[in-house]
């Protein structure tokens, strides 16, 4: 797909604009994602008014790729009790 037909949609973060181009997720899910991060940040800042946006940035990366591992960790543990039962 062309530059020109991939959709761009623009979105807040830690009161910033980014204009996000892709041709895989809605524009609704896309400002979803960017909500959440968002509120992920300002959760973050709220225990430490002292980070600077970088380390926030960093910091709301790294506790949300910790929440991701644990649900993949939670799914494949599901996955795997099904698979037991079935059996």
């Amino acid at each position: 797909m062309t530059q020109e037909n991939k959709e761009r949609v623009s979105v807040e973060i830690h009161n910033r604009t980014y204009t996000v181009v892709g041709d895989d997720e809605s524009a609704s899910h896309v400002r979803l994602v960017a909500s959440l991060v968002d509120q992920k940040m300002k959760d973050i800042q709220s225990s430490n008014k002292h980070l600077d946006t970088a380390s926030l940035a960093v910091l709301t990366a790294l506790n949300t790729m910790n929440d991701y591992l644990k649900l993949k960790e939670e799914y494949a543990r599901l996955l795997g009790s099904m698979n037991r039962k079935e059996d």
